[in-house]
C-alpha cells in the first residue's frame, strides 16, 4: 500500500519502522520542525525524520496542513491511506479526505478514554487496570474517531511511562500493520460513556504532594519516569525520586520515618512511602545507598509540605 506517514518521536517512529519492515512504500513522511536540543541547544531532527532519512524517504516539515501549497503537495503522492502517530499538527478536514482509506490514528489508550495528548502518564497517574491501542479512523474531532482495531493489556505495579511507552509503541506498531493488511475495516463508534481526556502533562504536576496516599505516590513517582522526575524539597534542595514502593507507616507528613542501605522510609497522608532511588539536584540518579554516601539523611527530617 502507498502511504503517508505523519509522527515525530520515538513512539512514532517505531510504528513507522514496522510500517516500512511489512513493506509498504511510505511515498512522504511529515514530522515536526527540529527543535533545539542538548546542551549546545543545536537543532535536532526528530526520531522520525532520523528513520525516514536512513530509509531514503522524503521528509516534509509544514508548521500548519491549513495552506493549500502543503495539502496539493500530500495529494499529489496518490497514496492509499495516512497513518499518524503523535504528530503535533491538527489535520483539517481537506487532508483527512485525501486518501481513499483516509487517516489511520495509533492512540495509546483505550478510547474513548484517555482522548488527547499524555494518555500513558494519565493512566498511569488515575491508577488503570489497563490500558493498550486503539487504530482510530480520524475525523474532525480530538480523538474521536470510530475505532478500527483494539488491544488492551495490563498494567504491571512496576510500570512507568517508560516501560508502559516501550510496550505500547511495539503494540502500536503491530496493531497497524495488521490494520493496513485489513483494509476496508468495519469501524466501531466510539460509546458516548468513559470519554476522559489525558490533558498535557505540565511540569508544575511533577511536584510532589506529601499529603496524598502513598499509593498514589507511588503512581506518581511512576508516572512522572522519564520526564520530568517526580520533585520534592528537602531542606531547600531540589531531589527528584525515581523509585519507590507504598509500605505500612504513620507520622507527620513529609517526615522521613527511618534510614536504611536500602530505603528511606517517609510518612504520607495515608501510609508510608520507601524511597529506593533519587537524584539530587545537579547530580546523578542513585540508589539509596549510594545517594546516602554524599548525602547524610537522618529520620525526623522533613520534606517540604506545601
Amino acid at each position: 500500500m502507498k502511504l503517508i506517514f505523519a509522527g515525530t518521536p520515538e513512539f512514532a517512529a517505531q510504528a513507522l519502522a514496522a510500517i516500512l519492515a511489512a513493506g509498504h512504500e511510505v511515498a512522504l513522511v511529515l514530522t515536526q520542525p527540529d527543535r533545539p536540543a542538548g546542551r549546545g541547544m543545536a537543532l535536532q531532527p526528530s526520531p522520525v525524520k532520523k528513520l525516514a532519512l536512513e530509509h531514503g524517504i522524503e521528509v516534509f516539515q509544514p508548521l500548519t496542513l491549513k495552506d493549500a501549497d502543503a495539502q496539493a503537495k500530500l495529494a499529489a503522492t496518490g497514496a492509499d491511506a495516512m497513518v499518524v502517530a503523535a504528530y503535533g499538527l491538527i489535520l483539517p478536514q481537506a487532508v483527512l479526505d485525501q486518501p481513499r482509506f483516509g487517516c489511520l490514528n495509533i492512540h495509546a489508550s483505550l478510547l474513548p478514554r484517555w482522548r488527547g495528548a499524555a494518555p500513558i502518564q494519565r493512566a498511569l497517574l488515575a491508577g488503570d487496570a489497563e490500558t493498550g491501542v486503539c487504530i482510530m479512523q480520524m475525523e474532525a474531532g480530538l480523538d474521536t474517531g470510530p475505532v478500527l482495531l483494539r488491544e488492551a493489556f495490563a498494567i504491571q505495579p512496576e510500570d512507568t511511562t517508560a516501560t508502559l511507552h516501550d510496550r505500547l509503541a511495539a503494540l502500536g506498531g503491530r496493531l497497524i500493520v495488521a490494520a493496513l493488511g485489513r483494509l476496508p475495516l468495519p469501524a466501531e463508534a466510539q460509546p458516548a460513556e468513559g470519554v476522559t481526556y489525558a490533558h498535557k502533562i505540565d511540569k508544575a504536576e511533577a511536584a510532589i504532594d506529601w499529603t496524598k496516599s502513598a499509593a498514589e505516590l507511588d503512581r506518581h513517582i511512576r508516572a512522572f519516569n522519564p520526564a520530568p522526575g517526580a520533585q520534592a524539597q528537602l531542606d531547600g534542595v531540589s531531589i527528584k525520586l525515581w523509585r519507590a514502593v507504598p509500605v505500612e507507616g504513620r507520622g507527620e507528613i513529609g517526615t522521613i520515618l527511618s534510614v536504611d542501605r536500602k530505603r528511606i522510609v517517609v510518612a504520607c497522608g495515608e501510609g508510608a512511602l520507601a524511597v529506593e532511588e533519587l537524584q539530587k539536584a545537579g547530580g546523578k540518579r542513585l540508589p539509596v545507598q549510594q545517594f546516602l554516601a554524599g548525602n547524610a539523611l537522618q529520620p525526623g527530617q522533613r520534606f517540604t509540605v506545601a
